[in-house]
């Protein structure tokens, strides 16, 4: 397949799939590739920085490990903490430890892949202010913040295609009612919307039903300019030759639309939605930042990221802010490479 080869040459193309089948594989397997459980508090573990790891203790090589930790007392004129370990009882690191019980396919499992034994924690990222691991509820967040956007399409492109596909086929006074419902949706300010909508909601919701309804509302206003292009599209396609064929043999004119013409603008729509989805986790982690999202205690990237407004956390504790604001970046940048790449390498007209 001529595209597939297309891809596979373009180099910043296959650097933003792997970085997403990287980030996916992770976040489907959080359970497994988490030391822990993204709800479970650490004793006396509240905003610990990243767990250094040791190789030698008392001069002596016995592999990599940690040493459990405990805090001192707190600076009041720097904000800083002691932390004091433990190097009498250095813990080892291993690969496939048992840890927290999860579900998987409903079996009841305890091995995650790597993990600290003994007394001693290994906390890569370090903890947040309730002493929870940093890199685990990166993980489980991730499930949100990724998937919000592959949902989002699979609401809203099926409606944009048919609404354009229906008011390019059939025109007239349908076409224009449609297109004005588009155009008043088009000049809506999609952030502000999410904005309002979001404040109204009663705070017994929980976390999955603010997801659908960020969801429902982002698909709701972000339709109507994909409905627009296929509109265009299927204008110049219904006049083709297997169109007129297609009605000529009796087809009916929503089956010709769905298996004759919108398939026709594949290219287009594959696109798009890989240029959209970062659209729906950028107003995700947006609503979430202002706590209009995904509440606590259930992590998304975006309330993650939202400990970025405490001035005292950005000084003394930056490790919890960098990493969810990374990955926000990364993925939007690697949908951004891999939209880039399949519009070069489906659109024949695409000279870049």
């Amino acid at each position: 397949m001529k595209w597939w080869k297309n891809i596979k040459n373009n180099p910043l193309a296959r650097v933003g799939a792997t970085l997403l089948l990287i980030f996916y594989i992770a976040v489907m397997g959080a359970d497994f590739f988490a030391p822990y459980n993204a709800y479970s508090a650490q004793t006396d573990g509240s905003l610990l920085p990243p767990t250094p790891i040791y190789w030698r203790n008392h001069g002596k090589w016995i592999g990599p490990h940690v040493y459990p930790t405990t805090q001192g007392p707190t600076n009041l004129d720097t904000g800083e903490r002691e932390l004091k370990e433990d190097r009498e009882k250095p813990c080892a690191l291993g690969l496939f430890v048992k840890g927290d019980q999860y579900k998987f396919l409903g079996l009841t499992l305890n091995r995650h892949l790597f993990g600290a034994t003994g007394t001693g924690r290994i906390n890569l990222l370090g903890t947040d202010e309730q002493g929870r691991d940093q890199f685990s509820r990166l993980l489980h967040g991730g499930r949100i913040s990724l998937f919000i956007g592959l949902v989002g399409i699979s609401v809203s492109f099926p409606l944009g295609m048919i609404v354009g596909g229906i008011s390019g086929y059939f025109g007239g006074w349908l076409d224009v009612i449609l297109m004005r419902l588009v155009e008043v949706l088009m000049t809506i300010p999609g952030i502000y919307l999410l904005v309002a909508l979001a404040a109204v909601l009663p705070p017994s919701l929980t976390s999955a039903q603010r997801f659908l309804l960020i969801v429902l509302i982002t698909s709701f206003i972000s339709w109507s300019g994909l409905a627009r292009v296929i509109r265009g599209q299927v204008l110049s396609l219904k006049e083709q030759e297997f169109v007129q064929a297609a009605r000529a043999m009796g087809g009916k004119p929503l089956y010709i639309i769905i298996r004759h013409v919108l398939p026709q603008t594949a290219s287009y729509i594959i696109i798009s939605a890989t240029l959209a989805v970062p659209g729906f986790i950028v107003a995700e982690s947006v609503l979430s930042l202002i706590g209009l999202g995904i509440q606590q205690p259930d992590p998304s990237w975006g309330n993650l990221l939202s400990l970025a407004t405490n001035a005292s956390i950005m000084v003394l504790q930056p490790w919890l802010i960098w990493p969810p604001a990374i990955l926000i970046i990364l993925t939007v940048l690697s949908f951004n490479l891999l939209g880039d790449g399949l519009r070069d390498a489906l659109d024949p007209r695409s000279t870049s």
